[in-house]
This record gives structure tokens, sequence and C-alpha cells, in this order.
């Protein structure tokens, strides 16, 4: 049911024109192109969600990436950022490489869903509050498809409060004050859980804001949980 569900969101999804500014820029960047992917054909259009559907660990992170998942088609594929976070997966057993160039390359994800709470690259990679609204439909649809989700891994402060904002419409129990995003941040809720990181960014990395360790140390947390909650579901 939530495979078909996400199919169908999909196929909605990358017809979506909603936000003028978003389209205008992924089709320019798609047109230009740069320089080293010159002869490749860019995807240009909005960017659905990647993963196993009956994932109980969910990725959600800020835009698509102008020359990553804008030129691939598929969510943090072809960037540096994707380099970080698939080798990330990989070593905690949630991906079956470590690396994500194309989307016809053959990674396969288990137990694991990558999205984004916007689906087009933003000019600057800072989308407006208006485009992370028109967004919502997207992510709200996806949340309700991924019937196991159990684990909310937010990578990045955007990430977060987005997800929360999206929680908090849906009627979850959040406490008061949210707690600050910080990497590590761990929020048990109701059945949920939300993990936070550093986005694995050029400029997080590169600077050494997050590293390598870090990230292992949140995948892996997120792993340990969502094991906790299966087995919680096993014996109920």
């Amino acid at each position: 049911m939530s495979e078909a569900q996400l199919s169908a969101l999909g196929d909605d999804l990358v017809e979506c024109r909603r936000c003028p500014r978003l389209v205008a820029w992924r089709e320019e960047v798609a047109a230009t192109k740069r320089a080293a992917f010159s002869d490749q054909e860019y995807w240009g259009r909005p960017v659905p969600g990647f993963g196993d559907p009956e994932a109980q660990v969910v990725f959600v992170g800020l835009a698509p990436a102008a020359h990553g998942a804008n030129r691939t088609g598929r969510m943090f594929t072809g960037d540096r950022s994707g380099d970080w976070l698939y080798r990330a997966l990989h070593r905690a057993g949630m991906a079956t490489q470590p690396t994500s160039t194309a989307i016809d390359d053959g990674l396969e994800l288990t137990n694991a869903w990558v999205t984004s709470v916007v689906r087009c690259a933003p000019p600057g990679n800072k989308p407006l509050p208006a485009e992370r609204d028109n967004c919502g439909q997207w992510l709200h649809g996806e949340l309700q498809a991924l019937e196991r989700a159990a684990v909310f891994v937010c990578l990045g402060g955007f990430g977060y409060q987005t997800l929360w904002r999206h929680l908090a419409g849906t009627g979850v129990a959040l406490p008061r004050p949210r707690p600050r995003f910080g990497h590590g941040l761990e929020v048990a809720l109701d059945g949920l859980t939300l993990l936070c990181s550093y986005h694995p960014s050029q400029q997080n990395t590169f600077t050494g804001r997050l590293t390598e360790d870090m990230l292992d140390h949140v995948m892996n947390r997120a792993v340990a949980i969502a094991a906790g909650a299966a087995s919680g579901r096993a014996t109920s």
C-alpha cells in the first residue's frame, strides 16, 4: 500500500510548478549546466524522495542541490553532501554501496528513506517560507505513506524546524518550548523519535564542524532506536 502511494505521489510531484521562482531557477540551471556536466541532460524538475517504502528511518534534508539532485533526479545524488550521506548510510548497513552518482547506479536503501522539505533547487540554497509551505503537501504525503517510520533524522536546522511544524499540524504532542537544534539532539515523542545532525554540506564538512565520526554516531543511534521500535511492535 505505502509503495503504491509513494509512487503515485512521486508522479504528481515531478509535475509541480507552484513556485515560479523555483521553477525558473531549476530550469535555468538545467539549461545552462555546469561545465563539468555539459554533456549530461539535467533532471530540472522537483525531486521525489528515495529509498525503502518500508523504512523505519527517514532522513529529512533542506532541498535538492542545483548540480546534484537537480541534475541527477535523485535525492542527495551527484554532489559532495550526498557523498557524505551515502557513505555513512553504507557504514550503518542501510545502503548497498557507499557511492551515489546517478539514478541508475544500482544503489538501494534498506530501512531508510531520504527526502527533503523543499523539492526544487532554490537560488543560493535558500528557499522562501512560502516555497517551504507549498512543498508541505509532498512531505505530508510521504510521511503518511511511510507507515513504519519511527525515527526522523533532521539534516540541518531548516529540516528540523519544518518537520516540527509538520508534526504540530498533525496533532502530535510536542514539548514546549521546542528544543534548540544541535548536532546529536534527540527528542522522544509518542511512538516517534527525532534525531538531529548538522547537514553534510561542504560548509560543515570542509570546516570540520561535521566529521564522519559525528555522522556515524547519529546513524548508529537511528539504527538502534529503529531496532527497539521493531522489537516493541513484535512483542505487542
